[in-house]
């Protein structure tokens, strides 16, 4: 069993943050002082900005899960990513679990079955940061084995604002490197969909059936779809049965691959 974090090793990571301000090695100084407190065992902080795709700040994954939690994630997946559909600036600074953010169908939705899956992560939860200039990070703390705690998850929640004022000092200019990236720039979620299955509709979906293919990516049940766009949950249903025909699938799993097939050409 890991021993019990000292105060003393949390005074110690601090002070090495304050030091590391404007410095290369910022970020691994700052998830190391978030691990002082409570344990995990990997991090990932992601930038984003508007309508660009998420700039990778800092990771320490081995290779082959870089592979699925970096690489592949900004081809496309982080469009479904709770935490990426709730951290858009301006938003307030603070700690939050993947399934709090997550909608109802989240864990049987197609994005966590096909690819979140493959992270073989117990938790994740995030500190979700507004550093100025519509750009936010989120700096992920995630463990593979077990979850965290009430206790521990209020210890972190308890460092908000140290990691708030840090990131936000260190992180200030941050939007500069999405301009400086043409790679970064990439669609929302809602023109990425209406762009890609009206080429593999043939222009067939509506607008309500576009607006109902998002909901049922993001893992939305039938239910919490119709009273987001205040329908019938009858009618959502139909309106799904009307879509996978236009669209030539005949379940979630086979519209998710569509979806993910069609990123590269949009």
């Amino acid at each position: 069993m890991a021993a019990k974090p000292q105060f003393s090793d949390w005074v110690a990571a601090s002070a090495a943050v304050v030091s590391a301000l404007d410095e290369p090695h910022f970020a691994k100084a700052l998830t190391d002082a978030i691990r002082s407190v409570v344990p995990f065992e990997y991090t990932v902080i992601f930038a984003y900005h508007r309508d660009s795709r998420p700039i990778d700040v800092y990771h320490n994954f081995p290779a082959a899960k870089r592979q699925v939690m970096v690489d592949a994630y900004q081809e496309g997946p982080y469009l479904l990513d709770p935490f990426y559909l709730n951290s858009m600036a301006p938003t307030t600074s603070r700690l939050v679990r993947l399934r709090d953010l997550a909608p109802d169908r989240f864990y049987q939705a197609e994005y966590f079955r096909n690819y979140y899956v493959q992270t073989g992560l117990a938790e994740e939860i995030g500190f979700i940061i507004d550093v100025g200039q519509d750009v936010s990070v989120v700096i992920s703390a995630m463990r593979a084995q077990k979850v965290f705690s009430v206790r521990q998850f209020r210890e972190l929640q308890a460092i908000v604002p140290f990691v708030d004022a840090c990131a936000r000092r260190h992180w200030g200019g941050l939007v500069s490197r999405f301009s400086n990236d043409p790679a970064s720039q990439g669609p929302r979620l809602s023109r990425l969909i209406d762009e890609s299955f009206q080429r593999f509709g043939r222009n067939l979906l509506t607008s309500r059936e576009a607006e109902i293919v998002e909901y049922t990516l993001k893992g939305y049940s039938a239910e919490s779809t119709g009273l987001a766009l205040g329908i019938a949950t009858g009618t959502v249903r139909i309106h799904r049965r009307n879509i996978y025909g236009k669209l030539g699938v005949g379940s979630q799993g086979e519209l998710f691959s569509n979806f993910i097939a069609s990123l590269d050409g949009t």
